[in-house]
């Protein structure tokens, strides 16, 4: 029996969704335990591109049991279409489970989440606009409604009223906009929960029962560490917690039942939405790294913003989550670049930072150290072992695991789930 969580170590859009796929051939159970429908991962299977908001990656596997934990805002309108769009693929999901205790995402949600960062001006956060943050407020002021509710149409339709006399002034009042009709609401979310009546557990109670049984659990977060509500880049973060620990709660589990954690990073860094980003590239660069690994957002469709390796970052997320052994992603969009950087350190005022600050005022104003290496011109998105790498390849990789003081677990070479180089056992 072994359980692996796997966490972003960038800013998200890391490649989480294949890795995940691609170590759930090894699991039981595959658990995802914060974010929302605000996250996105792609999967490819045999030139098939599948493309999942809530449900785990390892829903593609027939013989896996994929959990929505407590820590998830659903939005139970997309998870329906998802399940919609699983079953046009013909994909068995009577496996999944979603927890009864994860919050749902209402439409005054989103509707708050746009006036919020509409108001914010040029200050604005880069928020998917997907009602994520307002769901997890209402979570922390005691007034959200979870899937559980779904099951007690009266109880549901009683603290719909009570959010609806809240939130319908306020949106009438202050911000010009049309309140909600409860009827409506009630009558459109309680549809939903026949299609999702099935499927609704005490997942904590689950999880534990397969980790009592010996078998193998697979714990996905979304987003990445520097998008931590307490580790990252505030302001410019998301709602909840894709650091290691947030697993215990989100999934509803005890940290001395996690034996491993698999940081996920790209090859280089990607970032989505605003605030600061050190090796952030302007120039030629960075548009034919941002066009060779297509990085546009999976929910969103948004450009991301694209730089070199940041090494600074890597040591804080290892330090946060206590990596294990790190997975590299996009190895194979370097390819064909005379020269590579990894920032090692940054230059702030003349001092030189190796950890990473956690005041904006001060990142904004940090200059990246830059180490530079030799590139490689050779496609290497066909090879299937660390040793048929170019040499140069090799030293970039031993480089990152020098600079980061963590183990390479995995290699994408990449976006296919076969395309994948194991240097050592998940599980």
């Amino acid at each position: 029996m072994s359980t692996v969580v796997i966490v972003g170590t960038q800013w998200g859009d890391e490649g989480k969704g294949k890795i995940t796929d691609y170590l759930a051939r090894e699991a039981d159970f595959v658990v995802r335990y914060q974010g929302g429908s605000n996250a996105g991962h792609t999967v490819v299977v045999d030139g098939d591109e599948y493309r999942l908001h809530l449900i785990p990656s390892g829903i593609l596997y027939e013989d896996k049991t994929c959990v929505i934990g407590n820590g998830v805002v659903v939005e139970p309108g997309v998870l329906c279409a998802e399940l919609d769009y699983l079953h046009g693929k013909k994909r068995r999901i009577g496996s999944l489970r979603i927890s009864d205790c994860a919050h749902l995402v209402m439409p005054y949600h989103r509707c708050l989440d746009e006036i919020a960062e509409e108001s914010r001006g040029a200050d604005k956060i880069g928020t998917t606009g997907r009602g994520i943050g307002p769901a997890y407020m209402d979570k922390a002021a005691r007034v959200g409604l979870r899937v559980g509710d779904l099951l007690d149409p009266e109880g549901f339709r009683r603290q719909l009223q009570r959010n609806l006399e809240r939130v319908n002034p306020l949106l009438q009042k202050m911000y010009n906009r049309p309140g909600f009709d409860p009827d409506e609401l009630a009558a459109e979310y309680l549809g939903y929960a026949e299609q999702l009546r099935p499927y609704i557990a005490d997942t904590s109670l689950v999880i534990d029962e397969a980790i009592r049984q010996g078998k193998n659990v697979l714990f996905e977060g979304a987003q990445g560490t520097l998008l931590d509500n307490d580790h990252g880049t505030y302001p410019f973060v998301t709602s909840s917690h894709p650091v290691a620990g947030g697993a215990c709660i989100g999934a509803g589990v005890g940290p001395t039942k996690i034996d491993k954690v698999i940081g996920v990073a790209k090859a280089y860094t990607s970032r989505v939405g605003d605030g600061p980003f050190p090796t952030e590239l302007f120039d030629d660069v960075g548009a034919w790294i941002r066009e060779q690994g297509q990085e546009y957002g999976t929910t969103t469709g948004r450009p991301r913003r694209c730089g070199w390796l940041d090494a600074v970052i890597l040591r804080y997320a290892a330090r946060l989550s206590g990596l294990s052994g790190l997975a590299v992603t996009r190895l194979d969009t370097l390819s064909g670049l005379p020269t590579l950087k990894i920032c090692t350190g940054y230059l702030y005022k003349g001092e030189r930072l190796t950890e990473f600050p956690h005041r904006l005022e001060v990142l904004r104003e940090c200059q990246p150290v830059y180490e530079e290496m030799p590139g490689w011109q050779e496609d290497i998105s066909h090879l299937n072992s660390y040793e048929a790498l170019p040499e140069t390849a090799k030293r970039y990789l031993q480089r990152i695991v020098e600079l980061v003081g963590v183990p390479i677990a995995l290699i994408s070479i990449g976006r296919e789930r076969a395309q994948t180089i194991g240097l050592e056992d998940a599980f």
